[in-house]
């Protein structure tokens, strides 16, 4: 017996099974067939699409290229147009949805040491090690696609991700929420502290550890940062202690807050009340808001008197029609909070100018705010 899914395919000698890897949930497919240099572009989309996995027996670089060439054909689908917002959204989830499923079925051997035993095949032993954890010695099948996607999280880590007010750049892991778009790090930073604050601070669901090393750099002398990934709360300690803030930052692993009450606490949570589709996408999808309400919830009990929660959201899910302002101003007023103030920034990033992105009408509209929240 095995406590890990496996995966079966045929060769001429009978049936063999190994390991089957995912990150992402995906049950292991069913019916899988060998697939090698000689396999067309069409042949291999058209079984994809039936629900048919490519075991890849051939060079690793033209494995590459046919995923490539899959895509296009995934591409070549027209959008509907003169939908409304959400359902948009809800196409387009789906669309990403079946488009991940269609080309996670391109799949690639791995030995029990996380090597490719595939012509011009790339070392990715320490990106599996990131993500899968310590090699077994177990030999497995994962997707192509996912052992791209931890090749190009390995690299992330490795470089960083340049934050400017820091001075410095903060290094993801794998899985947890890269700090790629500013305006969140710039409402920390340019909100006044609560002068109380100075001396101690809350950060929930800190992730990187950016906004902690943020609070640190502006002088708070003691912040405690919790989490309940712990893969966040190996990377926040990295960071903090890179950065020279681990004197100053208490990681703790909880389910938003700590022991105790402080005269400032910051949440960044998810920004859109929706089912996350694999583990990996919590940090962008908060089912039926949760951890928004735990926050907004909870607050009032973690607050010194005169003390300010900082809570930094979006107007996405309002644009998409996910959420409305009356029921974020309501669920505020029932955790017998007060709005204080607000700060406002539009946002930056590049999808946000894309007319070609079926959720452009939204993205451009957004607005990033930090709510100042005291308690009643």
């Amino acid at each position: 017996m095995t406590s890990f899914a496996t995966i079966t395919w045929p060769e001429a000698d009978g049936p063999r099974l190994a390991r089957w890897r995912t990150e992402s949930s995906v049950p292991p497919p069913k019916r899988v067939v060998l697939a090698d240099d000689q396999t067309t572009a069409d042949n291999a989309y058209r079984l994809a699409c039936e629900g048919t996995a490519l075991l890849w027996r051939g060079d690793f670089q033209n494995a590459r290229q046919l995923l490539q060439a899959m895509t296009r054909r995934l591409e070549r689908k027209p959008r509907k147009p003169g939908i409304s917002p959400l359902d948009a959204f809800n196409l387009h989830r789906q669309t990403q949805s079946q488009r991940a499923r269609t080309l996670g079925m391109l799949l690639i051997p791995l030995d029990g040491g996380y090597t490719i035993p595939l012509r011009r095949a790339p070392e990715i032993r320490q990106a599996c090690t990131e993500a899968y954890g310590p090699a077994d010695g177990e030999a497995s099948v994962a997707s192509l696609r996912e052992l791209l996607g931890l090749i190009g999280a390995h690299e992330w880590r490795k470089k960083g991700v340049e934050i400017p007010l820091l001075a410095a750049r903060i290094h993801p892991h794998y899985g947890v929420f890269s700090p790629v778009r500013g305006e969140y790090v710039d409402l920390v930073a340019r909100t006044p502290l609560p002068a109380a604050a100075h001396e101690l601070a809350f950060e929930i669901g800190t992730g990187t550890g950016v906004l902690a090393a943020l609070l640190a750099q502006r002088g708070v002398r003691k912040i405690v940062a919790t989490d309940l990934d712990p893969r966040a709360l190996a990377c926040a300690r990295e960071n903090l202690t890179r950065l020279g803030y681990a004197g100053q930052v208490e990681v703790l692993q909880a389910n938003l807050f700590p022991p105790g009450r402080a005269p400032l606490v910051v949440c960044n949570p998810p920004w859109l009340p929706a089912r996350p589709a694999s583990a990996l996408e919590h940090a962008v999808y908060d089912p039926d808001s949760r951890m928004l309400l735990g926050f907004l919830n909870g607050l009032a009990a973690h607050l010194t008197r005169g003390g300010e929660g900082w809570l930094i959201l979006s107007d996405f899910a309002e644009h998409l029609g996910l959420r409305t302002r009356s029921m974020l101003l309501a669920a505020i007023e029932q955790a017998g909070l007060v709005v204080a103030g607000r700060e406002e920034i539009k946002p930056r990033h590049p999808k946000a100018a894309d007319v070609a992105d079926p959720l452009h009408a939204a993205r451009a509209a957004e607005i990033t705010s930090l709510w100042r929240l005291v308690a009643r």
